[in-house]
């Protein structure tokens, strides 16, 4: 790792270039709601208060709980965070973004075992990013995003910073 002070960018110190959450999809989180009647029938011979707090407080502490919890993008301060990894923009190369087709392929068949991977389910596109230093085990970082375009135009401002 490099020990020099990190880049920063024009909007000023520690202001994030990109920043992105990988929520879940909206049919996870209806998902989990779900789990609020079953919790609800399952105190309704208590009393029906008790039932209705219940049942609502499971929801919100599943649906917080899935947000709060899913990763996040970042670059930042000359580093790319991807959920709880980082890495100086400056040991990386090329970065392309694929969909589709060419994103199956880069999750499944095409993942090296020797890549670096955070992919999230219901989000297609994907970023893979080449790692230039020799020492490090990992030859590319590949991670899904949304924006796949504004992430690589993140990393590339934060090389030239």
């Amino acid at each position: 790792m490099n020990t020099d002070p990190a880049p920063t960018d024009t909007a000023g110190r520690g202001a994030p270039l990109y920043r992105e959450r990988l929520s879940p999809s909206l049919w996870t989180l209806l998902s989990a709601a779900v789990a609020a009647p079953m919790v609800s029938l399952v105190f309704v011979p208590l009393d029906a208060t008790v039932a209705l707090v219940a049942g609502l407080a499971v929801a919100v502490a599943l649906v917080g709980s899935l947000v709060l919890a899913s990763p996040v993008i970042e670059v930042r301060d000359g580093q790319l965070r991807v959920g709880r990894a980082h890495i100086p923009v400056g040991m990386l190369g090329d970065a392309i973004g694929v969909s589709g087709d060419d994103a199956r392929e880069a999750r499944g068949p095409g993942l090296s075992r020797s890549a670096w991977h955070l992919l999230r389910g219901g989000i297609d596109p994907v970023v893979r990013v080449r790692v230039v230093d020799e020492r490090d085990p990992v030859d590319e970082w590949v991670f899904s995003t949304r924006t796949p375009d504004r992430v690589i135009a993140a990393i590339r401002r934060a090389q030239r910073a």
